[in-house]
């Protein structure tokens, strides 16, 4: 979807220093019967979303947000779990290094290469189990930090159709001010109500969401838990039919009971 402007025709002065970050918190939920199906499906996960894997998803965001990279940081973890760090600039680069900006553009080049620099994409994966209830919980967080005029929401429907939760959190804010010609502050350089407004309709369809907003500072939150259970969607190694009706009852209510816990952020006895 594509995000309006505040006023197409807002004349900056220097560089816009406002700083908008697209967070997620991405969640897939597993049954396994057992320990040793409990590995499979961490070395599952593991290889699936590995490094190098997590590199190639986050180039395509910084192509989807028309930002260049400038850097690549990345690591797989023992026993499990990678991570990614990407830093991007809003301009062309050339040899490494961001195209300089003209004297009359901005403030000061110490400034502009500071803030672009900082722009930056990451991610982290976190596999774990629950000990005695079958459960395995896969969660990934990433981070789409911009500063300027690129937009880390025109990465927002290809990262759910990527990783396709079970449940998102999503957060973005916008930070700092910028200047138009007269001086006056601008804290926002676009229009925005909900999260849910820059999300697909065939993704808003599958998703019950929840919005927890906070205007006046520029903080929208979006919670959202995939509507239809299918409990062949949740069982690694085995088929719902292999189960005697009252076992598979017991592991939907487990599965359920799980995913409530993290949608709602608490404890729920």
């Amino acid at each position: 979807m594509k995000i309006q402007p505040i006023n197409k025709k807002l004349k900056l002065y220097g560089f816009n220093n406002l700083t908008k970050t697209l967070s997620f918190n991405f969640y897939d939920i597993c049954y396994a019967l057992s320990q040793d199906q409990h590995k499979k499906y961490i070395a599952y996960i593991d290889e699936e979303y590995n490094a190098d894997r997590l590199v190639k998803i986050l180039t395509s965001v910084a192509e989807i947000i028309e930002a260049n990279i400038l850097n690549i940081a990345n690591q797989d973890y023992d026993p499990q779990g990678a991570s990614v760090t990407m830093l991007v600039a809003e301009n062309e680069v050339i040899n490494n290094q961001p195209m300089e900006i003209q004297e009359n553009e901005s403030p000061g080049p110490e400034a502009v290469v500071g803030h672009l620099d900082k722009s930056h994409i990451t991610v982290h994966t976190y596999p774990e189990n629950h000990p005695d209830k079958g459960i395995s919980t896969f969660r990934a967080d990433i981070d789409v930090s911009t500063c300027g005029q690129i937009s880390p929401l025109r990465a927002l429907n290809y990262l759910l159709t990527s990783f396709e939760p079970d449940i998102a959190i999503v957060d973005y804010r916008v930070r700092g001010f910028t200047r138009d010609v007269n001086g006056r502050k601008y804290f926002i350089d676009h229009k925005i109500n909900s999260i849910q407004n820059f999300i697909s309709e065939d993704t808003r369809n599958k998703y019950q969401m929840i919005d927890v907003n906070v205007y006046q500072d520029n903080i929208f939150h979006t919670k959202m838990l995939l509507k239809e259970f299918n409990l062949d969607h949740y069982l690694f190694g085995t088929e719902k039919e292999e189960l005697s009706s009252s076992k598979r009852r017991r592991i939907k209510q487990r599965i359920k009971h799980e995913m409530l816990e993290i949608f709602s952020g608490r404890n729920v006895f």
